[in-house]
């Protein structure tokens, strides 16, 4: 009974140290700034302060306030403190982009002057998240009286949690879920694709649901029937645009044909008025030729009667 007690109280205790833990934890977005709060009033009343902002054991940020107002800030990353801390007592750090790898990270603030404190008067835990994207959904070829369904998500931080449904309550059979996530090695933020190979009607509906805990963001996607699967969806869509194109480009050219065939024709009209009206004389004197060939001709049978 004295062990079964113990037990108990040593979870209890650990479950209350997570909650303070989780508690005092910044969330930080992948790519976003942040800042890192705290507030120490105590040393408002110090003349010359030089404190450190520690990622670990590693300093990353050193400030000095003189007596005669001069603040010297030293930082990597272009971390930022603000230059009147001393007088506000906000010592907050802020980060101006969150890196993945910074997740469960501890910062902690020291003062290196008036007194040299070993302990730290502030320490914040950092953990990071970025959201992923709108899960894709298809339904494969079946295998046999099986239906394969795959579900994929990316860019997300920290691995997500996946959950099927089929008609949005019964969970799918044991050891019909395969998934996989897989950190990218430059980004490290996740990829995750999973299958459900399961017997299921055509009239069916299957929901695939993507949970990142870190930023409580749920999402969701759904495919119907053979008919309205999103591989069947896409394809109609595709051709749809592509014939609308098409139709565009063709009535494009036929436009452009016809308003070049009105200029050529307007162009061909202009040069052959240009051509009438410079030359006038060797029109007027191809006319008397013909009127002295017509009356020769006239008179040539009138010799031949007689």
């Amino acid at each position: 009974m004295a062990v079964d007690l113990w037990r108990t109280g040593l979870l209890l205790s650990f479950l209350t140290l997570c909650a303070c833990l989780e508690e005092e934890c910044v969330l930080g977005i992948v790519g976003r700034s942040v800042s890192l709060p705290c507030v120490y009033s105590e040393l408002l009343t110090f003349v010359n302060i030089s404190i450190e902002w520690r990622r670990g054991s590693e300093v990353v940020l050193k400030s000095k306030w003189r007596e005669d107002g001069n603040v010297e800030i030293c930082s990597t990353n272009s971390l930022i403190i603000s230059a009147d801390a001393p007088l506000t007592g906000n010592f907050s750090l802020k980060l101006p982009t969150v890196d993945p790898k910074e997740d469960k990270t501890y910062y902690s603030l020291f003062v290196t002057s008036q007194g040299n404190h070993s302990a730290p008067l502030c320490t914040v835990c950092l953990k990071t998240a970025a959201s992923f994207s709108s899960p894709l959904l298809l339904r494969e070829e079946a295998q046999g009286d099986e239906t394969v369904f795959l579900c994929h998500s990316s860019g997300g931080f920290p691995a997500p949690a996946v959950y099927w449904f089929i008609n949005d309550t019964h969970e799918p059979p044991e050891g019909s879920v395969k998934t996989q996530a897989s950190s990218l090695p430059h980004s490290r933020l996740y990829n995750v694709t999973s299958h459900l190979t399961a017997n299921i009607s055509k009239e069916s509906r299957v929901s695939c649901i993507i949970e990142n805990m870190y930023m409580k963001e749920t999402l969701s996607s759904t495919s119907y029937g053979v008919r309205g699967s999103p591989v069947v969806r896409r394809a109609s869509e595709a051709m749809w645009m592509f014939s609308t194109a098409l139709c565009v480009v063709v009535g494009v050219m036929v436009v452009a044909g016809v308003f070049y065939q009105i200029h050529l024709d307007r162009v061909s009209k202009k040069k052959k008025k240009q051509y009438q009206h410079s030359r006038p004389g060797r029109g007027h004197r191809r006319r008397e030729p013909d009127t002295e060939e017509t009356e020769a001709m006239k008179l040539g049978p009138k010799e031949t009667d007689v």
